[in-house]
């Protein structure tokens, strides 16, 4: 027996069109004794059943996970892990060239606040609300089991990385760490993208440990460098720069605030390509580089962390959207390349176009937008959730 919540008039709007949230605000009735975390069954003002999900005390009160009555037991939660890798499957991962992927997208595989990233057999979860992370014992044992039966392929670990992520204070015992396997050397597992080769730090890196959602990006920036000198900021552990070298870049320059980051980056050149002299390493604020840099490049690649978290955020990072990129296009000679992003989810594709044409505007140079850029096929955003869509970018040609 699941915990009630009863919609005020109207409020069930959302939910007839299958959004998979529920707002604070539109909630008339909480039953009492509901805890953080709890399965919940919401109903409309007339008592009409409408989904199943979450519950937490924040502005999203419930993170719907089925619109259809259920007992939310095991083989619910199994066939909802299945579904996501059995997509996978299908999309072609992992293959001989490329051994790290998402397999669970939280909305976009109807397991709201869940992310599950596989790096060669080593799973890195990352709970983003309570009631996932109170799954954390159950998933560990059936996720074995689906990367068994969906792939053909021993688990080696699952990494609990929810910490930074859960709405919540994580209790004593509940910190990050490995809750299956982790005997391997080290915590850093060396994967395979597109036959490059990455260190990732599952541990202490950002996210997961390796940005996967920028793998098309990589690529189609590799393809372009040739004989040409990149930029590359916001670069944590160089895999837009491996991929520059990969595509015969002349020369890399490498731009990051983090110590730890810029070690591994170095390394993973050194990985693909040993004793690369065209390496420029520079553990420094990306504004000071370009401050006190006075190169100019062919390429430049701005990936930088979300400007705009929040709402009371959005005009101060439109406008750090509007400066970096600014800064940038006058660093790039004419004929060369941008490739400018934004993973801030509640910035728009719009948005953030009109970022990069302000920029441009206030220098007269003429740009021309050459690909635009979005979430890879294993990072799905559902139809019913537009929020799912949070990178956004554009390949940009600059006169």
């Amino acid at each position: 027996m699941f915990g009630k919540i009863k919609l005020k008039k109207s409020k069930e709007k959302s939910l007839m069109r299958c959004h998979p949230w529920v707002f604070s605000g539109a909630i008339d009735y909480l039953e009492s004794g509901i805890k953080e975390g709890d399965i919940v069954e919401v109903f409309d003002c007339l008592d009409n059943y409408l989904a199943t999900g979450h519950y937490q005390p924040t502005s999203i009160a419930v993170r719907i996970f089925s619109f259809e009555r259920t007992g939310a037991q095991r083989q619910f939660w199994k066939a909802k892990l299945l579904k996501a890798a059995k997509l996978r499957k299908e999309l072609g991962f992992p293959s001989s060239s490329t051994n790290a992927f998402r397999l669970v997208n939280a909305e976009g595989d109807g397991l709201p606040g869940l992310v599950i990233d596989y790096y060669d057999g080593h799973l890195v979860f990352q709970a983003h609300s309570a009631g996932m992370f109170f799954q954390l014992d159950l998933f560990k044992e059936l996720l074995g089991e689906v990367v068994t039966e969906v792939f053909g392929l021993s688990l080696k670990s699952v990494y609990n990385k929810s910490s930074q992520t859960v709405p919540f204070k994580v209790q004593p015992g509940k910190n990050d760490g490995f809750v299956f396997g982790g005997e391997y050397e080290g915590s850093q597992p060396e994967i395979i993208e597109n036959n490059n080769r990455f260190l990732v730090d599952i541990e202490g890196g950002q996210k997961t440990g390796l940005f996967l959602d920028q793998r098309d990006s990589r690529k189609l920036l590799g393809s372009c460098c040739e004989n040409k000198s990149v930029l590359n900021t916001f670069s944590y552990t160089g895999g837009f720069s491996v991929y520059a070298f990969r595509g015969n870049a002349k020369s890399v320059c490498s731009v990051e605030s983090s110590a730890r980051s810029v070690e591994l980056e170095k390394q993973n050149v050194e990985l693909n390509f040993k004793n690369n002299v065209n390496h420029l390493s520079y553990c420094e604020d990306v504004f000071k580089f370009f401050h006190n840099n006075g190169d100019i490049f062919d390429i430049i690649i701005l990936d930088p962390p979300a400007f705009v978290k929040h709402q009371d955020s959005f005009q101060q990072g439109m406008r750090g959207y509007e400066k970096l990129n600014r800064i940038a296009l006058k660093k790039i000679r004419p004929g060369g390349i941008l490739f400018t992003f934004s993973c801030s989810q509640i910035v728009s594709r719009d948005d953030f176009k009109k970022a990069v044409f302000y920029s441009a505007l206030e220098l007269k140079r003429d740009l021309k937008i050459l690909h635009q850029f979005g979430q890879p096929a294993d990072h799905p955003f559902s139809i019913y959730h537009p929020e799912g869509e949070y990178l956004k970018g554009f390949m940009i040609y600059v006169a």
